[in-house]
């Protein structure tokens, strides 16, 4: 191979994973321009690698080397934020830009090109997507400390209700006279706000988490 063919798929993987970067960059998320450069441009070179490193060697498996390198890559951005897990997007974001980089090194630069087109539309389309459906329907883990008393649970179940949310109860703590509730509440984004506004202007209530 000449220079030239060596370096076309290099500049090619670069452009892939600056344009996917680009757009997780933009939405701060933890792996953002320069990660997703690097993970295509390193799966494209070690692909290339594997292909010249001539019949007697087994290039199958530094591709699979690479898969599951790029899984202890992407399991380092996920994140359990109580009840919610945060960073698969993102997790899922590196795998595809790694699958891509092996394309682009394999020289299949017409479907490389496609599924670049493809993921960039996924993650810009479904993002506002994403937002309707949360608006419509999205779940927050409330928490609320106040002085012990045996109707609080109901009392506030009722509020979500009020309010037209679901509810369901998680853990509930007592340290002396201070009682902790946790609830799960699912619902759309307005109500949320309208619960949350009374609950905030509730004198009853020491702590709230939303």
């Amino acid at each position: 191979m000449s220079f030239i063919d060596d370096l076309l798929p290099i500049i090619f993987s670069i452009f892939v994973g600056g344009i996917i970067g680009i757009e997780r960059e933009y939405q701060l998320k933890s792996a953002g321009l320069r990660t997703m450069i690097l993970v295509t441009l390193g799966s494209c070179m070690f692909t290339m690698l594997s292909a010249s490193l001539g019949a007697g060697s087994s290039p199958d498996r530094i591709a699979a080397n690479i898969i599951t390198g790029i899984g202890f890559v992407g399991a380092g951005v996920i994140f359990k934020e109580e009840n919610r897990v945060s960073g698969l997007t993102t997790a899922v974001t590196i795998w595809i830009c790694a699958s891509l980089g092996m394309t682009i090194g394999a020289g299949y630069y017409t479907e490389a090109i496609i599924g670049s087109v493809a993921v960039f539309l996924l993650l810009i389309v479904f993002k506002y997507v994403q937002n309707v459906i949360d608006r419509i329907s999205t779940r927050y883990t409330y928490q609320v400390t106040l002085p012990y008393h045996e109707d609080a649970v109901e009392k506030y179940e009722n509020i979500f209700k009020e309010h037209h949310l679901q509810s369901r109860r998680g853990k509930q703590m007592r340290s002396g006279e201070k009682f902790t509730i946790v609830w799960l509440v699912q619902g759309a984004a307005q109500n949320h706000a309208s619960c949350a506004k009374v609950l905030l202007n509730d004198k009853t209530i020491e702590e709230f988490k939303f």
